[in-house]
């Protein structure tokens, strides 16, 4: 494996297509988990060593080696027997050490504006009221994944839109598109866009609305193109409104685009489904620190 460091110090323009995130995001990502592990070190404590410091083996990755792996999975969505061959480490290190700061990333990213201020009752009032004068953008995304070996488990998650075994997520965003509000990642292929709508509007304000596809037609403070009715044609005004609806909402076109940047989110999805929800929560908050909604307050 060619020294990353040394070719990333030498080739910082190539750094997003690597990672998919630039040079300084990198910089910024590569400090915020170091004192993030670093912290969750303090906090945990740590008891007396059996063996004498500096004893045992020694990780043959250094931080920022085993957190380019864990970005370039990511990234590019390779086995991880190719991965362990690019990092010159073993298969199963390749997977230990992407499981260990997947979830340190997971932890470090929040995935939405939602879960950002979960804690804080206060500011996300405030929140709400700036939200309740945009009119929200609703869409859908779904994504192959390996076919169940239970016959119960494959009825569950076939999809017959997209003629496959799937996962569907659901996401929130703002009306340009720059924010992801909410999220609800990983439930079954075949569930329907309107039941996951209606599970995230109680979430925010009872004043909200949104502006969705006709997937979310019946759906209460929701904005839908008009469906053709059977046998008859729409009407010039109704075939502009529904252009000017596709207008608004291609913004969420645009965001889940920034999230299948990361092909571990456009391929067919390789590791357990217990792990779908993980990985499309981290990978979303990697985007909102993309879109610079995440600030670690380093220079």
């Amino acid at each position: 494996m060619k020294n990353l460091s040394e070719y990333i110090r030498k080739n910082p323009q190539r750094t997003t297509a690597i990672f998919g995130v630039n040079i300084e995001q990198l910089k910024q990502l590569l400090e915020g988990l170091k004192s993030h592990e670093a912290e969750r070190r303090k906090v945990e404590g740590h008891h007396s060593p059996i063996n004498p410091k500096g004893a045992g083996r020694h990780a043959k990755l250094s931080l920022d080696d085993q957190i380019y792996l864990c970005l370039f999975y990511l990234r590019h969505h390779p086995t991880f027997e190719i991965l362990g061959l690019m990092f010159d480490v073993s298969k199963t290190t390749a997977h230990d050490t992407f499981e260990f700061w997947l979830h340190a990333l997971r932890e470090l990213l929040p995935a939405s504006l939602l879960e950002e201020y979960l804690d804080d009752e206060v500011a996300w009032e405030i929140v709400e009221e700036v939200l309740e004068q945009d009119l929200l953008i609703v869409d859908s995304t779904e994504q192959r994944r390996e076919r169940p070996k239970d016959g119960k488990a494959q009825k569950q998650c076939y999809s017959g839109k997209q003629k496959q075994h799937t996962f569907k997520s659901q996401i929130i965003t703002n009306s340009d598109g720059s924010e992801i509000i909410d999220v609800i990642a990983g439930v079954p292929g075949p569930s329907a866009d309107i039941n996951l709508l209606r599970q995230q509007q109680p979430r925010l304000s009872e004043e909200q609305h949104y502006i969705a596809d006709k997937a979310d037609i019946g759906a209460q403070r929701t904005l839908t193109p008009h469906k053709k009715p059977k046998g008859k044609p729409l009407s010039d005004e109704q075939i502009t409104e529904n252009q000017q609806t596709s207008r608004e909402r291609i913004f969420v076109e645009h965001l889940i685009g920034k999230i299948k940047v990361f092909r571990v989110m456009q391929e067919r999805f390789r590791l357990r489904p217990q792990k779908y929800g993980l990985v499309f929560l981290t990978i979303c908050g990697l985007v909102r620190f993309k879109l610079g909604r995440i600030d670690f307050g380093f220079s």
